[in-house]
């Protein structure tokens, strides 16, 4: 797998894409209509997802649960209550499903969510790709990629950047092993920690 996008959690998602664009970023909302977060792309590399938070209609928080799923309302609860900043890491596949990552996250007892997802983005595309949300939390989630690439081609950003140049993301000590096997992309760092990111650009 490979490094697909961080999640910012934003206290207002209107005046965070204002501020970000005011920094010589290019944002667009990932929704045409009621936008619920705000992307920043890169030709290259993971995107950048500005969240303000996640809202999960009391029947499906209820079904959750009763599947035994509530650490994926613990994880969405949190990037709704969570400081401004980056609070989630987002990892992504070359296939179309999860086979190879459902095998390895079994052979270390690491329990986990699959679920379906979609949007219509501002361009009329429609986006489909799946989820796997791991049950421990200072473990990111996964994706499939998009069924249509939605990332411009040979862009900058009018600011000068090109790609996010290195992310860190710390972990605990045993789950490291984990993420090696999962992750093969060169621009993460793994320390010890409790789900702590940081990140740079390139210009």
């Amino acid at each position: 797998m490979k490094l697909s996008h961080l999640v910012y959690k934003v206290p207002n998602l209107t005046k965070a894409f204002d501020a970000f664009q005011k920094e010589g970023f290019q944002v667009e909302y990932g929704s045409k209509n009621n936008p619920h977060n705000a992307l920043i792309y890169f030709s290259e590399g993971p995107y950048v997802e500005l969240l303000e938070g996640v809202s999960i209609p009391f029947p499906k928080r209820a079904a959750l649960k009763l599947m035994g799923k509530g650490k994926v309302l613990d994880r969405l609860d949190r990037w709704g209550n969570g400081a401004e900043g980056p609070i989630d890491l987002c990892l992504e596949n070359y296939g179309e499903d999860f086979k190879q990552e459902a095998l390895l996250l079994k052979k270390y007892k690491q329990s986990y969510f699959i679920t379906d997802s979609k949007r219509v983005d501002p361009a009329n595309r429609l986006l489909k790709w799946k989820l796997l949300f791991p049950d421990e939390l200072r473990m990111p989630f996964l994706m499939t990629y998009f069924n249509i690439n939605p990332k411009p081609q040979n862009f900058i950003h009018p600011n000068g950047v090109k790609r996010i140049k290195q992310i860190s993301f710390n972990t605990t000590k045993a789950l490291i092993p984990v993420l090696k096997e999962l992750c093969d992309d060169s621009i993460l760092n793994l320390g010890i920690g409790n789900g702590e990111i940081t990140f740079s650009y390139e210009k």
